[in-house]
């Protein structure tokens, strides 16, 4: 099943979601709003907001105060995406130019702040203090992972302590907070609030490390940017430093710098997915996922439920 069919009962929710984004990325410049337009038309998966509404499910459900929670979380999203393709170089996501590549770095680093700026006005409609708290915390927390991103690129000595506190920071928190905050929106009980957020912890850990394995198996036309990438922008994942344990692979791997090419790096992708690498990063990607599924069995038995279930499980079995 398609992974917008999972969730297909919220296509009006979603509906008004997107008309909200679209709203929120005028920008009276008219460069700031063609990116931000840019950014929309680009696509995406919307998780982020499909998390929210269906941890708002849970309690007084209300698309109307529940929605700028959920446009908030995307806009943090899409800002954290811009950044990123100018701190990794990246000319292309999704198959299309990046805002970096269409202008340049200062228009793509102004675009970020602005749309995060837009997601702290729209959490503004929220009374509860501890909502405010959080988000700003996840903003913080996704910062010092941006900056840690930089630090460790091409740092071949890191550990895998290293790795999963970056991709805590730059993935796993925001989808946790974002099934914590449509919870807090609709007044859910705490304890709710609390499993929500571990779920969307353990799936956020998951769905990174399926990323990167999916970097190096995946191709050019799934991945909508040559295969590899994450290593020829010097960004050290999961596949790479397990595979590093072998002492020959490690020689292979370690040459890799700013300066290899797209051809050069070949055949150390086809290594490394020669290597056992890829299939020790699996198990730990099955690991959170199996911690997922265990906070899952601790909530009320509905279609939001039932729906993260699929989502889950669809984050497994993305293709190789």
């Amino acid at each position: 099943m398609k992974l917008k069919m999972m969730y297909s009962f919220l296509n009006s929710d979603i509906s008004v979601i997107e008309k909200e984004l679209e709203a929120t990325v005028q920008a009276d410049h008219p460069i700031l709003r063609q990116a931000g337009v840019d950014l929309l038309q680009a696509g995406g998966k919307r998780l982020r907001p499909v998390f929210v509404l269906l941890a708002g499910k849970y309690g007084d459900y209300d698309i109307h105060t529940i929605k700028n929670v959920a446009v908030a979380l995307e806009l943090i999203h899409m800002a954290s995406l811009v950044h990123d393709d100018v701190i990794d170089d990246a000319e292309l996501r999704r198959g299309k130019p990046t805002i970096k590549a269409k202008y340049d770095n200062r228009i793509a680093m102004y675009t970020g702040d602005y749309l995060f700026a837009r997601a702290l006005e729209l959490m503004t409609q929220m009374q509860d203090p501890k909502a405010h708290k959080i988000l700003s915390h996840t903003m913080v927390e996704l910062c010092i992972g941006e900056i840690e991103q930089i630090k460790d690129k091409y740092n071949y000595n890191q550990n895998l302590r290293n790795y999963l506190r970056r991709i805590k920071r730059k993935t796993a928190l925001l989808i946790a907070v974002s099934c914590q905050l449509g919870a807090i929106a609709t007044d859910v009980s705490e304890e709710i609030q609390r499993k929500l957020f571990l779920f969307g912890y353990y799936v956020g850990m998951a769905f990174q490390i399926t990323d990167d394995i999916l970097d190096f198996t995946a191709t050019e036309e799934e991945l909508g940017k040559p295969a590899g990438s994450d290593l020829l922008q010097g960004n050290i994942t999961l596949p790479v430093l397990l595979a590093m344990q072998d002492k020959e692979l490690r020689a292979k791997i370690i040459s890799v710098t700013s300066t290899t090419s797209v051809k050069e790096i070949q055949p150390i992708i086809s290594a490394i997915n020669s290597s056992n690498a890829i299939n020790q990063s699996l198990e730990l990607s099955d690991l959170y996922l199996r911690k997922a599924y265990s906070i899952l069995e601790e909530l009320p038995k509905n279609k939001s439920t039932s729906t993260l279930n699929a989502i889950a499980k669809y984050i497994g079995k993305r293709k190789f």
